[in-house]
């Protein structure tokens, strides 16, 4: 049986924004504790955003590019009699900003040759127009549930 949940400490907004989402995704990026680099790879990205879309404030791009990669399903695994199933379930909204996070982050991460703030910038413009690497991870997620939607009776 799980425990309960702990109690977290609230997250203070960013200096720059004024965005929890924000702080959440340097703390995201950062590596070794080397917050202040983090901050700065977030920030020029948001300023390639804003160059390149001049439209739209870079929070309103980033905010929806989350919102186009968290998945709505995705694949749990459960031991009934023996076999391990794949069973659909629904994602909690935290673990779909977790999740949505981590993919953008990692996408940007795999593609060398230019500076991660670009390759940043280049991955959440994509997934703002719901295309690039993490909107098809998504997407791979949504089919593997569709996929084992005979098993959602096995749903605890």
């Amino acid at each position: 049986m799980r425990g309960k949940l702990k109690a977290r400490k609230p997250l203070s907004p960013d200096n720059v924004y004024n965005s929890t989402k924000v702080a959440k995704f340097i703390n995201y990026i950062m590596i070794g504790g080397k917050k202040n680099t983090a901050r700065k790879i977030v920030y020029d990205a948001f300023d390639i955003i804003k160059e390149r879309e001049n439209k739209d404030t870079p929070l309103e791009i980033f905010d929806n590019a989350l919102k186009n990669v968290g998945p709505l399903m995705e694949v749990r695994s459960r031991r009934v009699g023996g076999a391990a199933y794949q069973i659909p379930r629904e994602v909690r909204p935290e673990r779909k900003l977790a999740l949505s996070m981590r993919w953008i982050i990692e996408v940007a991460k795999k593609g060398k040759g230019k500076a991660m703030a670009e390759r940043l910038a280049d991955e959440i413009l994509l997934a703002n127009k719901n295309e690039g690497e993490a909107v098809k991870k998504r997407e791979n997620v949504h089919k593997m549930a569709d996929a084992n939607k005979a098993f959602a009776h096995f749903s605890w």
